[in-house]
């Protein structure tokens, strides 16, 4: 196939991802899932909105600096101020791009913007020239495109083009469109847009009403050859259109799409089980392509028909996401060596020796519970680990919990508050419940528990607990986990992850500054 018939994949999980509710992510932790789609070959990563705090611009920075082999991208409006901001956090890219965006549905130009069309128009010519000078390469984004006025839309666009834009984005923002009126618009802008042929066009898509990724591939039927995507749906409200969704129907129906990508799809489901684990949201058993009975067969007659003949059932192959990879890998008589390999065969990268020494040492621990340690352990553990790596103004130093049919549950437990080991006990309804009273009872963070998750990690009754936790303080959230074959002990962990992020200033006020 020729480059025409290349979709480029442009991941925003960091930056769209991250304003889910709860999705608060360290830079050390957007750094790990910058190198995972590095590793995956996606073409653009959205590292951000820098101006959005100096904990964005920081990690923008930090990802331009050290990713070499994807473009790295930073949101802005179209204002002076966010596109300065963008272009300094990228300016040690290897390749860089700015992607600047003003709002041009009527709804919005009247009621958010207040302002007329010439005069959007005007701000987003004056934005993408500005950007021009900083990056060569600059995206545009029409936010609400979906409910925007065709001859509008193709006038900014063209007017943009001219400005230097070479990617036009054409976002669903609200998640609105249908897939063959999304299709529709997307073949009428290149058709009426006379510099079209100057430009890749480029589709966002949020999923409010479960046709993200339709309407995407709609959209790449009608000649859009750039796809805005997360891992896992992660996004805003009902989500944003899944990568591994969009890049394994491309590759599955190549025969009717006529377009390919670059990505390593076996690389999907590592970076998934990543993603999900960072940010505590889980994946459902039934989700396409990662989701844990994606390739289970119980049927008996799926059953008989995949032994006979694989393709009787299965239209793409466990193996092409990643899913060989899903299986025991360690022990308890593992030595150090072995860990460190088996970490770097999936793709994790430890900052130091000393944190492989703790992860290392964790693991012995974990090996001593639990006789086979999968991959999916390992990507736990090493999170566990590096949520240590947070300034730790509260840590666990004991805890023990009592729970008898007929009596109210007590949990007692020693803290280390700033150096200085507290007690503290306390009743509740439940185990948990009794153990984060305690834990209040010293802290007295003035928070609220918006979200309390379990999930075992792997099968089997000593498998691992992963535990979020989510608080909002004076309107802002943050997100906690911890792991532990001890679910009460995993649940203890990660409210005090959640609270030492809180201390560090990582909560924040949802949502961002904007967004498309």
């Amino acid at each position: 196939m020729s480059s025409n018939d290349r979709v480029i994949i442009f991941d925003t999980t960091l930056r769209d991802g991250e304003q889910s509710p709860g999705a608060s992510m360290t830079k050390d932790e957007k750094l790990r899932i910058a190198k995972a789609l590095e590793r995956m070959k996606v073409d653009v990563i959205e590292a951000g909105f820098a101006i959005a705090s100096p904990g964005d611009f920081d990690a923008v920075k930090t990802i331009a600096d050290t990713i070499k082999d994807s473009t790295i991208c930073s949101l802005s409006r179209a204002l002076d101020a966010d596109i300065e901001r963008a272009g300094e956090a990228l300016a040690g890219a290897n390749s860089g791009r700015i992607h600047t965006f003003i709002a041009t549905s009527p709804i919005h130009m009247e009621y958010k913007l207040r302002m007329q069309p010439d005069q959007v128009v005007e701000q987003a010519v004056r934005a993408v020239k500005k950007a021009r000078n900083l990056c060569d390469d600059v995206e545009f984004s029409c936010e609400d495109a979906g409910r925007s006025e065709l001859d509008f839309l193709c006038r900014i666009v063209e007017a943009a083009i001219d400005a230097g834009a070479r990617t036009i984005n054409i976002p669903d923002t609200v998640g609105y469109a249908i897939p063959h009126q999304y299709a529709e618009l997307i073949r009428q802008l290149i058709e009426r847009v006379p510099n079209s042929d100057k430009a890749i066009f480029s589709v966002h898509c949020h999923n409010d009403l479960g046709l993200a990724v339709a309407n995407s591939l709609a959209a790449v039927v009608a000649g859009a050859r750039q796809v805005e995507c997360t891992i896992n749906g992660l996004g805003e409200r009902a989500g944003n259109a899944a990568l591994e969704e969009i890049v394994m129907a491309i590759r599955t129906r190549e025969d009717l799409l006529k377009v390919h990508t670059r990505i390593d799809t076996t690389q999907i489901l590592s970076t998934s089980r990543m993603v999900s684990g960072i940010t505590g949201f889980p994946v459902q058993p039934n989700k396409a392509i990662v989701g844990a009975n994606a390739f289970a067969h119980e049927s008996g007659i799926h059953q008989d028909g995949v032994l006979k003949h694989r393709e009787t059932y299965e239209i793409m192959s466990a193996e092409s996401v990643g899913w060989n990879a899903n299986k025991m890998v360690l022990g308890k008589h593992s030595g150090r060596n072995a860990f460190r390999s088996r970490l770097q065969e999936l793709g994790i990268e430890l900052a130091s020796e000393s944190e492989l020494n703790a992860a290392f040492a964790r693991f012995k621990d974990l090996a001593d519970k639990k006789h086979e340690i999968f991959d999916e352990d390992l990507q736990a553990l090493v999170t566990d680990t590096q949520n240590e790596e947070v300034t730790e103004h509260y840590k666990l130093v004991s805890l023990e919990v009592a729970s008898k049919t007929g009596e109210v549950p007590q949990a007692e437990l020693v803290l280390l508050v700033d150096g200085e080991e507290v007690r503290a006990s306390e009743q509740g309804s439940g185990p948990v419940d009794a153990a984060f009273k305690a834990i209040e009872s010293v802290a007295q963070s003035g928070s609220t528990l918006q979200l309390y998750s379990v999930n075992a990690i792997t099968q089997g009754t000593d498998s691992q607990g992963e535990v979020t936790v989510r608080l909002e303080r004076a309107g802002r959230i943050v997100n906690g986990n911890g792991a532990d074959t001890d679910i009460v002990v995993a649940s203890v962990k990660a409210y005090l992850h959640a609270l030492n992020l809180m201390q560090c200033g990582v909560a924040r006020a949802h949502p961002q500054v904007g967004g498309i």
